[in-house]
């Protein structure tokens, strides 16, 4: 029987369409689901996505015995729609978003804001401090790595070394991200979310997010050389 497991720790894969704007709003609230989306794995993928989420190989592979070090390669290439799902994910939760805030209803309640606000955090997959429930929050405190796209770059590089320019590239694309959602995320805490004016300043800032990630996971496909 297929089973559901995490990708990464706090991540679990979800399927959505790619993102490409302009985007169109929808005009009525129902047409944003909050539903999440699993996606079914034999247990052999599961095996296999284990395998890969564990930390960096041995220095034996760094040394250049080239043998282990391809295979792994080649897995990480074959498993690349699973360890970039939480990307996909992420990337429909914002589209939500943004039609959410593209809204043509004159009237935005509170519920509407929630509504909202549970999208961006499912989107901002627990990178942005301020977006974290206690219980995550505690792991951080306590040195656990929680954001999930950290997570993502440290398996996708883990076989490219400290200085290599597309690891590094990747880890740069990462803090872009970081701050477009960080950006969001203080512009959803500071302005009145009834204004059409003010929903439209947030809507930016998440096509400016929804830009950052796309390029972020191009970063991951370099890296995996995909």
């Amino acid at each position: 029987m297929p089973t559901v497991v995490p990708l990464i720790s706090g991540a679990f894969s979800t399927v959505a369409a790619q993102s490409s704007f302009p985007l169109t709003p929808r005009h009525s609230k129902s047409n944003v689901s909050l539903k999440p989306k699993t996606l079914p794995l034999s247990r052999r993928d599961a095996a296999l996505l284990l395998l890969l989420s564990l930390s960096p190989p041995s220095p034996a592979f760094a040394l250049g015995i080239s043998g282990p070090k391809d295979w792994l390669k080649e897995q990480k290439k074959k498993s690349s729609k699973f360890l970039l799902a939480p990307v996909d994910a992420s990337r429909e939760s914002l589209r939500s978003a943004y039609l959410l805030l593209m809204e043509s209803d004159a009237d935005y309640t509170d519920q509407d804001f929630e509504k909202f606000q549970n999208l961006f955090k499912s989107a901002a997959r627990d990178c942005v401090p301020q977006e974290r429930n206690s219980f995550v929050s505690f792991q951080a405190n306590t040195g656990v790595e929680v954001c999930t796209f950290r997570l993502l770059v440290k398996n996708a590089a883990s076989l490219l070394g400290s200085k290599d320019p597309v690891k590094l590239k990747a880890e740069g694309l990462l803090d872009d991200l970081i701050r477009s959602f960080t950006s969001v995320s203080g512009m959803a805490g500071e302005t009145t979310f009834k204004l059409a004016s003010n929903r439209r300043k947030i809507a930016d800032a998440v096509g400016d997010a929804l830009s950052s990630l796309d390029k972020f996971e191009q970063g991951i496909k370099d890296c995996l050389e995909i």
